[in-house]
């Protein structure tokens, strides 16, 4: 009934298990978004086909689509919390949110490829997931005046604090060439889209101006100059293909229009892309 308010929400939960019970964990895959917080006890299951234990603190995160449950179909002893989220998914494969967020467009594009990139699906010992639950349950049990902004607002907070852990271990020590590389492979996987410096920072989990300066120091080109960079490059490897006309490889690497496309290019290779692309062509 205090979920009425909240269609975003699935369902959400504490299970107290004092005894073993078989057939009491499937393996199921759902279509929303899942966050389980271990309370007591240990946990053995499975996320994705791929084992995993879980103790007191640690934090599953279980994307839609995604199989989980335990392997045997036990519960075991213990307790956990969890929420449920009706989270879409776009055809890029992107988590959407919905209008319930305070999230920016670009924050929330941040977040997702984050939540999405991390090989391991669980945060350990990340007890402010606990905190954050448990004011959820109080908001929706209380009901006290602005309860439904509260606890969508703590849906947000949990977003970007498990974001922010993922980053970090991510980036261990701050490891910037390999973190470098992460972010040039997730630059490139989606080229066409509008990178701005924000969002490029909140992918390894960085400020904007620490990002700015840690950018330039380790390459010596500015955020915006190292992306455009890679968009030539890119641009370079699709001119050539001769079945590609100039148009679509202008934004499919980014670019406004293929003036926008030229101008760059030319400015940063000394050719046109139409004499690149002869160019090459005479030398093959």
């Amino acid at each position: 009934m205090e979920l009425l308010l909240f269609p975003h929400i699935e369902e959400i939960g504490v299970i107290k298990n004092s005894a073993i019970r078989l057939n009491g964990f499937l393996n199921i895959v759902d279509d929303g978004l899942k966050i389980y917080y271990v309370q007591e006890g240990k946990f053995e299951w499975t996320i994705n086909h791929r084992p995993f234990i879980l103790y007191p603190g640690d934090v599953a995160l279980i994307l839609p689509g995604i199989a989980f449950g335990n392997e045997n179909n036990v519960l075991e002893v213990g307790s956990f919390s969890w929420i449920h989220l009706r989270i879409k998914v776009n055809k890029k494969g992107q988590l959407l949110t919905g209008s319930w967020s305070s999230l920016s467009d670009s924050e929330t594009r941040a977040v997702s490829k984050i939540l999405q990139m991390n090989s391991s699906p669980v945060l350990q010992k990340f007890t402010e997931a606990g905190h954050i639950f448990k004011s959820i349950q109080s908001e929706l049990f209380n009901q006290e005046i602005g309860y439904q902004a509260r606890v969508n607002h703590l849906l947000d907070e949990i977003f970007i604090q498990m974001s922010r852990q993922f980053s970090r271990i991510s980036n261990p020590g701050r490891d910037f060439p390999s973190t470098f590389m992460k972010l040039e492979h997730e630059l490139r996987q989606d080229l066409s889209h509008q990178w701005t410096v924000e969002e490029m920072a909140a992918l390894v989990g960085l400020g904007t101006t620490l990002f700015n300066d840690t950018v330039k120091s380790y390459s010596g080109f500015s955020p915006v100059s190292y992306l455009i960079n890679i968009r030539i490059s890119e641009a370079i490897k699709l001119l050539k293909k001769s079945d590609i006309n100039l148009t679509d490889i202008a934004l499919d690497t980014g670019f406004y229009s293929s003036q926008h496309f030229s101008t760059t290019f030319k400015k940063l290779t000394g050719y046109t892309p139409s004499q690149f692309r002869k160019n090459h062509s005479r030398t093959k």
